[in-house]
């Protein structure tokens, strides 16, 4: 009987050992597939011409910040001259320096998260105040705002953006614009680059009702004569550019490579890089 129990408690015990090994496999098979889930995916650099465009989305993320524009409002006229802009913001810091391994490896405002300001498409204006006025000529013009790090990459959820047309003074030519339309808005790269900063430059843009997909519409970015085709709306670090004068001109395409309509959807601008 002795001899009985104590095979039977060794079979228990081996059962136990073998239970407890079967479940650590499997913890361990769990959590290896988590981190295989959790993994970002590498970006794929694009090289045309030595030059090399890297897409990327590491930066830190704020999910919960939301901007909304107070004035002007949509519909209404305003005096000719300086326009004031009054913005509610919640859960973003103006002025904050943006943390992350981006800060130190491109241009970066010393005076941290701000908002862009763009009116019609034209070189967009920074501002670190929820408050501010602006000169505007009279007519209907396009308003596009978004929040920005401090290295100026667009905020790019829901929530994170206005768009609008406002009225400044006397109208003379209405102005056709849908705002329900597919659009692109040119942000970055912008003035002049010296130094550490002309060595790695971030391309960013902004989309407004639409997405980009291999199989979907895509930006076009030509940069000194070399094409590139963007798939993903995300921030670009190009490298490899030369010194001097560079032209860059963004194109929203479809599917077939065709620009599709609207009144910024292809946009040409320059910059410059120095030593």
């Amino acid at each position: 009987m002795k001899a009985s129990a104590l095979l039977l408690g060794s079979v228990f015990l081996l059962g136990l050992g073998a239970c407890d090994s079967a479940r650590q496999t499997s913890d361990t098979a769990n959590s290896a597939t988590a981190e295989s889930v959790n993994t970002t995916p590498r970006a794929e650099t694009m090289e045309n011409n030595g030059i090399r465009f890297t897409p990327f989305e590491d930066s830190p993320k704020n999910p919960e910040a939301m901007m909304q524009l107070k004035s002007p409002v949509t519909g209404s006229t305003v005096p000719s001259g300086a326009v004031a802009f009054d913005y509610d913001i919640t859960n973003f810091q103006l002025t904050k320096m943006t943390g992350g391994m981006h800060a130190g490896e491109m241009a970066n405002s010393e005076k941290g998260q701000h908002i862009h300001n763009i009116v019609d498409n034209e070189p967009y204006t920074a501002h670190y105040t929820t408050e501010f006025t602006k000169n505007i000529p009279d007519g209907q013009h396009v308003v596009l705002s978004f929040l920005s790090r401090s290295y100026h990459e667009s905020l790019k959820h829901l929530g994170a953006h206005d768009l609008r047309v406002i009225t400044v003074g006397k109208v003379t030519t209405p102005l056709n614009f849908d705002t329900r339309a597919p659009h692109l808005f040119y942000s970055r790269p912008k003035d002049t680059y010296t130094g550490k900063d002309a060595q790695k430059v971030m391309l960013d843009f902004y989309l407004v009702n639409t997405t980009l997909a291999p199989d979907g519409n895509k930006v076009r970015a030509t940069i000194n004569g070399t094409e590139f085709m963007l798939d993903r709306w995300a921030p670009y670090m190009m490298e490899g550019l030369p010194m001097g004068e560079n032209t860059l001109k963004l194109e929203l395409v479809d599917a077939n490579g065709t620009l599709i309509p609207g009144p910024f959807n292809s946009v040409t601008r320059t910059f410059t890089l120095q030593p």
